[in-house]
């Protein structure tokens, strides 16, 4: 049995900058986030067409940008399909509430600047378009390591996809690595364990005292996602768990 390593992450981190109350995996989000206390953050991080690492959760734009109505015909199915200078002009705020309204797209390198300015921690998912799951895992990976090089707490890379950790294994193995799970597929520890791994990110609910030792004997932090009811977060509390993400920034103290 391996006990885990010294683990340099608060408890609670702000899913994709602030949840819900602001335009997810935005600069304004991240900005509202810290307005509540929290010093950790989790953001998708996916690549442009010209492989600018940048930040949005969907394969598509449709929900969270104004493409469609900017673009008409001429937007493409994903949103890897389009370089950066275009996803750049895009409104990534108005489509939650107007007080936003114009807010852009990030790139990873300005959520680092911001970061990095405020003594703040991250926790970036790595997204691939699909069929760029190693490819994307590379870039992010090697802009990471760019970024934060020679600062003390380096962000953690997590992914569902072990090609996309793979990648970012193979390119900066000294960043650290999470393994994403929504269930507890065939073949997850030894996968785990052969990436490198220093943590397991589950849906909160598949978290149990057997399921934390296992992970804890194999080295591994645990934490869960996204946890946005009270009882949740005591459950997983109690259970001894080292990290919570979650949308109600307004709701939970990270103290």
């Amino acid at each position: 049995m391996s006990m885990p390593a010294p683990w340099p992450y608060p408890r609670w981190i702000a899913h994709r900058g602030a949840g819900k109350l602001a335009p997810e995996n935005t600069l304004a989000a991240f900005r509202l986030g810290a307005q509540h206390g929290y010093r950790m953050f989790e953001c998708d991080v996916k690549l442009s067409h010209d492989g600018v690492p940048f930040l949005l959760h969907d394969t598509t734009l449709a929900r969270t940008t104004n493409a469609a109505r900017a673009w008409g015909a001429q937007a493409q199915p994903t949103a890897g399909a389009h370089a950066w200078g275009a996803l750049a002009q895009l409104d990534a705020g108005a489509w939650h509430s107007r007080a936003f309204a114009g807010e852009p797209l990030p790139t990873l390198a300005a959520i680092a600047a911001y970061c990095l300015a405020n003594g703040h921690l991250l926790n970036i998912e790595i997204k691939p378009t699909p069929g760029l799951e190693e490819t994307t895992g590379r870039v992010v990976a090697e802009h990471a390591a760019r970024l934060w090089q020679g600062q003390a707490v380096p962000p953690l890379l997590s992914s569902f996809s072990p090609q996309a950790l793979e990648g970012a294994r193979a390119t900066a193995p000294h960043l650290p690595r999470a393994l994403l799970l929504d269930t507890l597929w065939d073949g997850w520890r030894e996968t785990a364990q052969a990436l490198g791994c220093v943590a397991i990110v589950c849906n909160h609910a598949l978290w149990d005292a057997a399921l934390i030792a296992q992970v804890n004997a194999l080295g591994m932090r645990t934490l869960s996602y996204t946890v946005n009811d009270e009882w949740a977060a005591q459950r997983l509390i109690a259970l001894g768990t080292d990290g919570i993400i979650t949308d109600r920034v307004d709701l939970f103290a990270p103290a």
